[in-house]
């Protein structure tokens, strides 16, 4: 025996099996949705006693996907849908018809510097290079829409670099953003599994103002490391002026329903290099308190 290679497998791949049953001679038989393979019956997969199979899968299909792209760490961007670009924010406001309209352009137009500051944002923490492994870290991650998100995933691709955009089936039409690196570009029908994915990786995350989603992914957030359920971060909420209209964090302490400590779970910033100074510096004085490796 000159050639001791053992295969690697014995069976063949469920995809040559698919094939072979597509192939299959039609009969009574081979038509009834009964004799389809079970992972090519769409009707079996979406039946209602198949929720935890479908959780299973959209709890993996991204993984694998993240860990392919060598994808390490990320750092997520939250917020509005609604906040433009700076131009058209203003044409926005150009074409606003009563005073309700135009006062809430006006705010949207204040708003609309965020852009520009998630876009440089994620200029810069896609610069980073890949680690010894060849793997990549701080990977820029959002949502996949529109404003705030497209400016993260923009940010990523003005400097030559992938970015993640994690979207979810809505009644209304939604389609990713344009910036969203296609290979990268994932879509959820659970909602807790998406947010679920947005903080299994996420090393960094900034929130910059935004409405009842923004809201829902920030507060799961804060309530994880508040509960000790997941490691500490750092938290960039953007816009204190907003932040501080909008929720009464003080109120919170006072009623003595959130602890005073709490409060110091985030950082407000304003501009992308404080937001990156916080970054780095959490994570320098994080490798100065752990021990370093024996030696010998």
């Amino acid at each position: 025996m000159t050639d001791t290679r053992v295969p690697s497998r014995v069976f063949r791949r469920a995809s040559q099996e698919a094939e072979t049953a597509a192939a299959s001679i039609s009969t009574p038989q081979t038509e009834s949705p009964s004799y389809r393979l079970a992972f090519q019956d769409l009707d079996f997969l979406l039946r209602e006693d198949l929720r935890p199979v479908r959780f299973q899968l959209e709890l993996l299909k991204p993984e694998l996907i993240l860990e392919e792209a060598k994808i390490a760490s990320t750092f997520v961007f939250y917020g509005s849908a609604r906040i433009p670009e700076p131009a058209k924010a203003q044409a926005m406001l150009d074409l606003a018809h009563d005073d309700k309209s135009r006062a809430i352009a006006e705010r949207l137009v204040a708003k609309s510097r965020y852009y520009d500051i998630a876009r440089e944002l994620a200029q810069i923490t896609s610069r980073l290079p890949r680690d010894e492994s060849g793997r990549r870290h701080f990977v820029v991650c959002s949502g996949g829409g529109p404003s705030i998100m497209e400016a993260a995933n923009r940010g990523a691709r003005d400097v030559g670099a992938e970015s993640i955009g994690l979207n979810i089936v809505l009644p209304h039409e939604q389609a990713p953003n344009p910036y969203v690196t296609p290979g990268l570009s994932m879509q959820f029908h659970y909602f807790a599994l998406r947010k679920m994915h947005f903080l299994l990786h996420a090393r960094a995350l900034a929130a910059f103002p935004g409405g009842f989603g923004t809201f829902d992914e920030l507060f799961e957030l804060l309530t994880l490391i508040q509960t000790g359920k997941i490691a500490a971060m750092p938290v960039l909420l953007f816009g204190r002026e907003f932040w501080e209209r909008v929720i009464d964090w003080d109120a919170l302490v006072e009623e003595g329903v959130v602890s005073e400590r709490d409060l110091s779970i985030f950082t407000y910033v304003e501009t992308a290099p404080e937001a990156w100074d916080v970054v780095r510096n959490f994570y320098e004085e994080r490798a100065n308190r752990e021990p370093s490796p024996p030696v010998g």
